[in-house]
């Protein structure tokens, strides 16, 4: 196993309290695989990736659980030991390229950064790992757009600098924090495929995609965990997952994708909003869920098997018929 999520919490304070965006959320993921986490807007997915790299800052903490990533722990390193990690070992793309890129700075300059940080190559064999690079992740007459500056590329492009950067050292594990969100459909097949040759190269590089869309994932991921209010509450293969969903939340994200032909109507929401979630003490999907009982209101159902390999964390959860 490369990467093994236990029971994991993080917290923010504020002037409100403590606000919980990670809620003892468990995980694993294989050598080759790619995970899919899913889940709405605001459901801690992205909380759970930043807790991984070590990218929590104040007010913000893990206060308990453990990431173990090829056998060490990763809460317990030191900050200088997590900058060598990050990059060279775990890469990730981010969710806004225009967030994360440096307007002042060539793309060119900007990937090369990490391979000067982490390695001792010379300037021009960094360049020229970082043409090859940018032509990995489809970006043509590469070694020309070296000078340009993120504002004079396209978001599709800016994208793949992302990428390039999160790839140029080759790292065994990357996470995808919602790589083709506002991209075109195109644009995000394109990305996808990118993502797809990476798992399945030389070095299977495991993959933990974050996105909201079930599509993407029944494309790219073997197992899928779905996330609510900062806990796993269904995990288990995609295919499985997908056709026979187990817990309420699950079933209610299905529920609300549209298909070809439906009527606009026929679409069932979830009703409530995710800041609706339930006291920590209850099951935190039970205000809006229509099979709560009074028992959801105060005990918290466990992650538990339902059957073979699927797992959900619902009292009233059953094995497909």
């Amino acid at each position: 196993m490369l990467l093994e999520v236990e029971d994991l919490v993080t917290e923010f304070s504020t002037r409100a309290g403590v606000i919980r965006a990670v809620d003892h959320a468990s995980l694993s993921l294989d050598r080759g695989e790619t995970l899919g986490i899913v889940g709405e807007s605001g459901s801690g997915k992205s909380a759970i990736a930043q807790s991984i790299m070590g990218l929590i800052e104040p007010p913000g903490r893990v206060t308990h659980g453990r990431i173990m990533f090829d056998g060490i722990d990763l809460l317990r390193q030191s900050a200088g030991t997590l900058r060598r990690i990050r990059g060279a070992r775990i890469g990730m793309i981010f969710q806004d390229p225009t967030a994360t890129l440096n307007p002042v700075l060539p793309i060119g300059r900007q990937i090369a950064e990490v391979l000067h940080y982490h390695t001792r190559l010379s300037r021009r064999a960094a360049r020229e790992q970082v043409v090859a690079m940018l032509e990995r992740v489809g970006i043509a007459d590469a070694r020309a757009r070296l000078r340009l500056y993120p504002h004079e590329m396209s978001g599709g492009m800016q994208q793949r600098v992302i990428i390039a950067c999160a790839l140029i050292l080759h790292p065994e594990l990357v996470i995808a924090d919602e790589p083709t969100t506002a991209l075109d459909v195109t644009v995000q097949a394109q990305i996808l495929d990118v993502l797809r040759r990476l798992r399945e190269g030389e070095r299977g590089t495991s993959i933990l995609l974050i996105t909201h869309d079930l599509g993407v994932v029944a494309q790219m991921c073997k197992r899928v965990a779905v996330v609510y209010a900062g806990s796993v509450v269904e995990t288990g293969g995609t295919r499985e997952i997908l056709a026979h969903p187990r817990h309420p939340y699950t079933r209610g994200l299905m529920d609300a994708i549209p298909r070809i032909g439906m009527a606009a109507d026929a679409l069932q929401p979830i009703p409530g909003a995710l800041e609706d979630a339930g006291a920590q003490g209850g099951c935190r999907f039970h205000p809006r869920c229509g099979r709560a009982e009074a028992r959801c209101r105060v005990e918290r159902p466990e992650l538990r098997p339902i059957e073979a390999g699927v797992m959900a964390a619902c009292h009233f959860a059953e094995a497909a018929p």
